[in-house]
């Protein structure tokens, strides 16, 4: 199969099912802004992987204890990364196709729900806005949980126009609100103190 076909010189491209709608439409909107969510976890990944070399070639004490903290995150971010690949593929197929496809489930989103009430129980309560930031690792999960968010406005936009599993909107709801927790747990892990908003500044 060749990497480029010249289909979509025109600016249109193929959904699940055959049909081909035009590049900037919401559906490719959503399923593309899907896509580069995956794209800066898998960035969040090699830091990760980075992160564990540097700690043991300083012999930190904790490594031990920190490694299996950074293994459980990897763990959690490359099944949300098939996750997102499901999700892509559902936004991919027009609700009249009739193709046999794994779907985004309310299974799906528990599971985050219970992920977020476990981090969340370890880190420390917020009572005010905090920005965006710390570690290399904590501040890209920031970015991941921002670019969620857009993902989420480009779906509400297409389940303006057209039916979509009713289960993507909540789940993509909630994985921000998992990559905001998980962005504070990995800064916690690496030492970060996390900075608060105080809001309009006195001039």
């Amino acid at each position: 199969m060749k990497i480029y076909t010249k289909t979509g010189d025109s600016g249109t491209t193929s959904l699940f099912g055959g049909e081909r709608v035009e590049k900037n439409s919401a559906r490719i909107a959503a399923y593309g802004t899907v896509d580069e969510l995956n794209s800066l976890i898998g960035v969040v990944l090699s830091d990760l992987s980075l992160r564990g070399v540097e700690r043991r070639s300083n012999l930190d004490s904790d490594y031990k204890r920190d490694r299996f903290a950074s293994l459980a995150m990897t763990k959690k971010l490359e099944r949300v990364q098939a996750e997102l690949m499901v999700l892509g593929s559902n936004l991919a197929t027009p609700k009249n196709v009739k193709v046999k496809i794994p779907k985004i489930t309310r299974a799906h989103i528990t599971r985050l729900e219970k992920e977020i009430d476990r981090m969340d129980r370890q880190l420390l309560k917020l009572k005010n806005f905090i920005l965006p930031g710390g570690s290399s690792s904590g501040s890209k999960l920031h970015l991941a949980r921002a670019t969620a968010r857009r993902a989420e406005r480009a779906i509400v936009t297409l389940a303006e126009e057209e039916k979509i599993n009713a289960a993507i909107l909540p789940y993509i709801n909630r994985l921000s609100d998992w990559l905001f927790v998980l962005a504070r747990y990995a800064n916690k892990l690496d030492g970060e103190t996390e900075r608060i908003w105080k809001g309009r500044s006195k001039t």
